[in-house]
C-alpha cells in the first residue's frame, strides 16, 4: 500500500484517472504510422510535465484510452488541454493529411471523458490495454460500437 502512494512537499497522493478523447467528428484517423507516433508524441509530452505519467495508453482509429497518473498540483483539464494543443500542432506539422481534413486546424473534440480510479485500477488498466481486441471480436460478429 505504501508504494502506491506518492508524495510531494506538503502532500501525499494517490491520483489516478481513466481518460479517453477523440479527435473532431470521431474520425478514423489514428490508423498505422499516424497511431504509433500519437502513442509517442503523448508519451514525451508526459516526460515534460513533473509527476504526470501514462500507466496504460491506447490509440484506437478514433479515440485515444489511458490511465493517467496525475499529481494533484496539476487540473485534469489543465493536462487535457497541454496534451490536446501540443500533439494537435505537432500531428499537424508531421502529417499534411490531417490539416486538409481539419482545415480550422482543431484537431481533438472540446470534451473529453475522465474517471477516477480507486482499488479496481487493475481492471480498469486490463479494460483499456484489450479493447482493441474485443472491439474487432465484435466487429467480425456484427456488432458495431459506432453508427
Amino acid at each position: 500500500m505504501k508504494k502506491r502512494f506518492k508524495k510531494l512537499s506538503h502532500t501525499i497522493w494517490y491520483c489516478k484517472y481513466h481518460i479517453v478523447w477523440c479527435p473532431k467528428y470521431r474520425y478514423r484517423i489514428f490508423q498505422d504510422e499516424i497511431a504509433d507516433y500519437t502513442k509517442q508524441l503523448l508519451l514525451s509530452l508526459s516526460r515534460q510535465k513533473d509527476l504526470v505519467k501514462f500507466e496504460e495508453l491506447n490509440i484506437q482509429s478514433d479515440h485515444v484510452h489511458s490511465v493517467l497518473s496525475i499529481a494533484p498540483k496539476y487540473t485534469v483539464s489543465g493536462i487535457m488541454g497541454f496534451f490536446k494543443g501540443k500533439s494537435a500542432i505537432e500531428l499537424f506539422k508531421r502529417y499534411e493529411i490531417l490539416g486538409k481534413r481539419y482545415w480550422g486546424r482543431h484537431l481533438w473534440s472540446r470534451g473529453y471523458c475522465a474517471s477516477t480510479i480507486g482499488l479496481d485500477e487493475d481492471r480498469i488498466k486490463a479494460y483499456v490495454k484489450y479493447q482493441e481486441e474485443k472491439e474487432k471480436e465484435a466487429e467480425q460478429l456484427g456488432l458495431s460500437f459506432t453508427d
